[in-house]
């Protein structure tokens, strides 16, 4: 699956805080490849991997702690889902309980979950925290290759390149 620059646009046109911020676009692009390199390892549905990144914080409404944000990310994937992209109920479901239980961990034992979260939590270098294998849920996030290639992919300079090359997003664009 890759991610239409439309859908891109109509997230975006309900994203609340600055899209250049800690947990804007840049943010979702290096999740997006932290869950495609996990996904190669793990098995999980790629469609939900890819759908989470840009979901998962997408309501928001602040950068500190933002108790039901996972939910309203969940809830903005369901009411897009056939018109900003296509999944099966399955999927659907599997997106919805990622986005809900991002931040506790809990509520779900699903590879393609798991996979979604730690994608996510690998990229906790833009905070100044490295990876803790502790809060981790796939055998391929623990390992030290990829603890090490995630916290120096989320303090590295700059914007992912697939913020531009595949999404079409450009610097003041949004």
């Amino acid at each position: 699956m890759s991610l239409k620059p439309e859908l891109l646009q109509e997230i975006l046109s309900h994203y609340r805080l600055s899209p250049w911020g800690i947990h804007g676009l840049a943010h979702w692009a290096r999740v997006l490849e932290n869950g495609r390199r996990l996904q190669a390892q793990t098995g999980a549905r790629l469609d939900v991997v890819e759908l989470f990144a840009v979901f998962h914080d997408s309501q928001r409404r602040n950068d500190g702690i933002d108790i039901g944000h996972g939910g309203r990310g969940a809830s903005l994937a369901m009411a897009l889902q056939g018109a900003g992209y296509e999944i099966d109920n399955a999927g659907l479901y599997l997106l919805a309980a990622a986005c809900k239980g991002h931040t506790s961990g809990r509520g779900s034992d699903d590879i393609t979950v798991w996979t979604c979260w730690d994608a996510d939590r690998l990229d906790i270098g833009r905070v100044g925290w490295k990876p803790n294998p502790k809060y981790l849920f796939t055998a391929p996030a623990k390992t030290q290759a990829m603890l090490d290639w995630g916290f120096e992919h989320s303090v590295g300079p700059g914007i992912p390149d697939l913020v531009w090359d595949e999404w079409g997003i450009r610097l003041g664009s949004t």
